[in-house]
């Protein structure tokens, strides 16, 4: 299988170090706007790598380059590592150089105009589903969601309902981490861009005589006892994929999506709110060579210590799972289905940090089912659209075995 990986961040980095690992990789390009962070990432395999991997340049917003490259490199499929604005440029330049396409993130949401705490407006992915026919007609398919949440997150949902469920009451996607950083007040481990993004729009509820609603931020404060020594942390609503994601392919009367942030980083997020550096939309500052254009939402990304060199002073372990609530055989089931990388082990094992590496092992997963034809299908899919029993098999094989708790 020949890949073009867009983005060559932390978590694309991460996947270039994992799949450097597997055999089914023919070759991958690794692209970024930074060439010589593409470079870097290529340099690190080492040099019994360089016939599978190279570098090259390539602006994620510009669909046509893309595209080229595609077809330039013969590759079958495009990786998206980029954050979620270059969604659709991404997904618009596989479709249009007969490419698959696997992202980690899907389409940005707009808010509902007039009540955004109560209504959708344009949700997460609405723009890729509105594309499915078009999927479909050239006999390609795009896998959306496809990182560890969403992502894993969605095939332990699907997971759940195949084998330990025969009715699901409640699917409830749980993150939480006990990580720190050394020397840093404040110092996220994941892209404060989709950070900010994700935890200051209306968090959004799927309810099946409802349907999908949006509630304020940091809405439904509840403690969850995280495995494996994390412990309890407060988690509350977040906008994310998984529910939208989740009640396509599984039946299920709720699903939600809460997020362990913490007090601190609550109130950071909403002075960031309150003086308006969330924004995406440019402003005019100062500067030598006269007035600039930026986005605030960049300046805070810029100011604050890219995640994925971050790796040597964090300590601590982090986890990802699927809470779900339902019936068995007539009686009450309760099961956390949850994955837990700790930092140490994957700096260790492979140079990335703890919640990159966890978000990239699962594209690499997920493309060496479809390299093997384990996976297959057309149009634009979520991993619920599969069977889970193989992909979790993988991911145990490739060395980060996963758990199930009764609760």
């Amino acid at each position: 299988m020949r890949v073009l990986l867009v983005g060559a961040g932390g978590v694309g980095t991460a996947i270039t170090r994992i799949a450097a690992r597997r055999p089914f990789l023919t070759h991958m390009v690794v692209a970024d706007y930074d060439l010589a962070r593409a470079e870097a990432a290529v340099a690190a395999l080492g040099p019994d790598q360089a016939a599978r991997f190279s570098a090259a340049r390539v602006d994620a917003s510009d669909q046509e380059a893309v595209a080229a490259l595609l077809r330039a490199e013969r590759c079958e499929v495009l990786l998206n590592a980029t954050d979620p604005r270059f969604v659709m440029p991404l997904f618009e330049a596989a479709l249009a150089a007969d490419a698959h396409y696997l992202d980690m993130a899907m389409s940005l949401s707009r808010p509902h105009p007039e009540q955004p705490h109560a209504l959708t407006g344009v949700k997460l992915g609405d723009e890729q589903f509105a594309r499915t026919e078009a999927w479909e007609k050239a006999g390609r398919l795009a896998l959306v969601g496809m990182g560890v949440e969403p992502g894993l997150s969605d095939v332990f949902a699907r997971y759940a309902a195949d084998e330990l469920f025969d009715e699901i009451e409640e699917i409830g996607v749980r993150d939480g981490a006990n990580l720190t950083v050394d020397g840093y007040e404040f110092a996220p481990s994941f892209s404060i861009w989709t950070t900010i993004e994700e935890c200051l729009n209306p968090p959004i509820v799927y309810e099946a005589d409802r349907g999908w609603f949006t509630t304020p931020p940091f809405s439904e404060p509840e403690v969850f006892d995280f495995p494996e020594g994390i412990g309890p942390v407060e988690c509350v609503n977040v906008e994310h994929e998984e529910v939208l994601l989740v009640p396509r392919w599984v039946d299920a009367k709720r699903v939600t999506f809460k997020y362990g942030l913490g007090e601190d980083f609550i109130a950071k997020l909403k002075t960031l709110h309150a003086l308006g550096l969330d924004r995406t939309e440019p402003i005019t500052v100062r500067s030598a060579n006269g007035p600039v254009e930026v986005s605030p939402r960049d300046v805070v990304a810029a100011a604050l210590p890219d995640p994925a060199t971050l790796g040597e002073l964090m300590h601590g372990k982090t986890c990802a799972g699927t809470w779900v609530k339902g019936a068995k055989d007539g009686a009450p089931r309760e099961v956390y289905l949850y994955h837990v990388v700790d930092n140490q082990w994957s700096m260790r094992e492979y140079g990335s940090q703890a919640v990159v590496w966890q978000t990239a092992i699962n594209p690499v997963v997920a493309l060496e089912l479809l390299a093997t034809g384990v996976w297959s299908g057309q149009g634009v899919l979520g991993p619920e659209a599969f069977p889970p029993r193989p992909f979790l098999d993988l991911l145990t094989e490739y060395g980060s075995p996963w758990g199930l708790r009764e609760q």
